[in-house]
């Protein structure tokens, strides 16, 4: 990914989205989020049990992220496998135990590898994959 691509899902929220392998489509927004050096983007399991079901069953993900003031946004499209533990899991878990003083928990993590990533920004450069 580009370094304004990573710029934009570094500074703000996603859309989170999933199917179900009967077809039913799930998108939740997330806060506790990263990319990772390696460029894999990686999402802490706090309130999202329908989208880590979604996931196990099938692995498709899209994620969305945008600058409302600049309207630039890019789609990533990629797998998604659901962990339990190891060091992406702890950041998470230390992440959400700060903000939320205990009230909630990190349960895993989804560690995202991107395939596709789809300029979303309005103008000529829109629909185009990097």
């Amino acid at each position: 990914m580009n370094e304004n691509v990573v710029k934009i899902l570094k500074a703000y929220m996603w859309d989170v989205a999933t199917c179900s392998d009967d077809g039913n489509p799930n998108v939740v927004p997330v806060a506790f989020k990263n990319v990772t050096e390696d460029g894999k983007l990686v999402v802490g399991d706090v309130f999202m049990e329908t989208t880590m079901n979604n996931v196990k069953a099938n692995g498709k993900v899209a994620i969305s992220a945008y600058d409302a003031k600049t309207y630039e946004g890019y789609q990533v499209k990629g797998t998604a496998e659901y962990v339990t533990e190891g060091p992406v899991v702890d950041m998470f878990e230390g992440l959400v135990e700060k903000t939320f003083r205990g009230a909630a928990t990190a349960k895993g993590a989804l560690v995202i590898t991107p395939e596709q990533v789809i300029v979303t920004t309005p103008g000529a450069d829109n629909k185009k994959v990097l």
